[in-house]
């Protein structure tokens, strides 16, 4: 229904008005290929993977600041265990409408909705999978209505009404203010539905319905600084999750960024009990203007797990070209069936990945 009433008032919004000069089309192509030294069972020690995102967009402006446009992004992927095509996934990647001016946006329809200042560990990452491991910055989108209200430079309110996976509407809102001692965030969100959600990057689990409260915090100044923390509470479990994080740039070669980040979970349910911790390393180093070197280092402290992550990229004009090595745990290494985990290299052992991003 959503799709159709989207589609149908894209239609009519491109037909009711002057589209020559504001109907924009850029796409993003993306060929990836990977191997692991931890491949398994009745799997092949080298996939690939084969996407393109088309997107197309309108926009039209008026004398009084008035904002119509809307976005449609279609996401074709192949994937390929050994030289055998194992998924072919087609559907919209993004599907919106928007009216905005200099005080509200409203926007209608599948879309992206992130918030938090947290990169790595990312306790607020609610209804995203951007993942910064990943070059190509794409993540899923919601179904949802969302309005902004901004009042001034330094306020800004929002509201959401989601549509989950299983059909159930979820809502909540966000304020975020700014000021001179730094810019808060204070979010909110009811989840109705009673099945099994993960929350937040780290795949939170979540039984029943329940409520998240969020506060967030970021500071720039000699260092930067920041905290995100959750409450989420249901009727079987009460959640805790604390992350805090500093970056700084190193004053030599061309800048060598760094960046630390720490979380704590705390999960109460019925009359158990249990704390997870996470931190997070980042250092980052340009080299000329095309390449650049990054490192990322996430150890679990509970399990005694560390996952290692190694890029060099070359980013041109419209092209970049990636080469990914990872060390994280094998299979064999986790407290689970090996059945119950992903049949896929990624993420598991030590391998290497290449990938190609063209974007127009």
């Amino acid at each position: 229904m959503l799709k159709a009433f989207l589609c149908s008032s894209s239609f009519f919004l491109l037909h009711s008005l002057s589209i020559s000069q504001n109907l924009h089309l850029k796409g993003q192509l993306l060929a990836s290929s990977i191997t692991s030294n931890d491949v398994p069972d009745n799997w092949q020690a080298y996939e690939s993977i084969f996407s393109y995102i088309p997107t197309l967009s309108f926009k039209k402006k008026n004398t009084t600041n008035e904002l119509i446009d809307f976005e449609w992004a279609y996401k074709l992927n192949k994937y390929y265990v050994g030289d055998s095509l194992y998924d072919n996934d087609e559907n919209n990647h993004r599907l919106w409408v928007r009216y905005s001016n200099e005080k509200i946006e409203a926007r209608f329809g599948l879309q992206k909705i992130i918030f938090g200042p947290t990169q790595i560990l990312r306790p607020l990452s609610w209804f995203d999978t951007f993942n910064i491991k990943d070059p190509s910055g794409q993540t899923d989108g919601v179904e949802a209505f969302k309005l902004q209200y901004f009042s001034s430079n330094m306020i800004g309110l929002s509201s959401w009404v989601i549509n989950n996976k299983v059909d159930t509407l979820t809502y909540g809102g966000r304020g975020e203010i700014t000021t001179a001692l730094g810019d808060f965030g204070f979010t909110y969100h009811k989840d109705p539905s009673r099945s099994k959600r993960s929350i937040g990057q780290i795949g939170t689990p979540v039984v029943d319905s329940h409520k998240r409260i969020a506060f967030d915090y970021r500071y720039d100044g000699f260092i930067g600084f920041w905290n995100e923390s959750v409450i989420i509470k249901s009727t079987k479990s009460n959640i805790n999750l604390i992350s805090i994080g500093a970056d700084y740039t190193l004053p030599f070669l061309n800048g060598v960024y760094v960046m630390i980040e720490s979380m704590h979970i705390q999960n109460e349910s019925k009359n158990l009990k249990s704390n997870q911790n996470f931190s997070a390393y980042m250092a980052s180093l340009p080299i000329g203007m095309i390449h650049q070197a990054t490192y990322i280092s996430q150890k679990e402290w509970e399990e005694n797990k560390t996952y290692q992550y190694l890029r060099w990229s070359s980013t041109y004009d419209s092209y970049s070209l990636n080469i990914i090595i990872y060390m994280n745990p094998k299979r064999n290494e986790y407290n689970m069936p090996l059945n119950s985990l992903p049949k896929a290299l990624s993420g598991f052992g030590t391998g290497i990945q290449f990938m190609f991003i063209y974007n127009h």
